[in-house]
């Protein structure tokens, strides 16, 4: 049973760098596509970017696009979201998953919460203004 653990979550000042991480237990990363999400207060999850397995492709949202980036370490069985540049309105909790590697897909397959089929507990990020 793969499981995810997020960590690195915490309160930072506007313009401030922070690396998130999320390790796996139970299985490697190898075949899965990985996804980083967040949740703000009151609001829906959202896609923040993603990684893919075949090809290595990195898929933003529009909102984080230069300023986050996804990282993998397969020794440590580890993905990492460097976030850079925050923002007050980066405040959320931030959730990793996994969907098992399905070949090429278009941008927009990755954006689906749907298509993720193991989550982490999510840590939490506050940008102070």
């Amino acid at each position: 049973q793969l499981q995810l653990v997020e960590s690195g979550g915490g309160l930072v000042q506007t313009g401030d760098s922070l690396r998130l991480s999320c390790t796996a237990s139970g299985r490697t990363f190898t075949n899965y596509d990985m996804g980083w999400f967040r949740q703000a207060p009151g609001k829906e999850r959202e896609f923040v970017l993603a990684l893919t397995w075949s090809g290595n492709r990195l898929i933003y949202a529009d909102s984080v696009k230069g300023r986050f980036t996804i990282s993998r370490d397969s020794a440590k069985n580890t993905v990492y979201l460097q976030m850079k540049s925050l923002k007050p309105e980066d405040t959320a909790v931030y959730y990793c998953a996994v969907a098992a590697s399905s070949g090429y897909r278009t941008s927009t397959y990755y954006y689906s919460r749907s298509v993720y089929d193991h989550w982490g507990q999510g840590t939490q990020v506050r940008v102070s203004s």
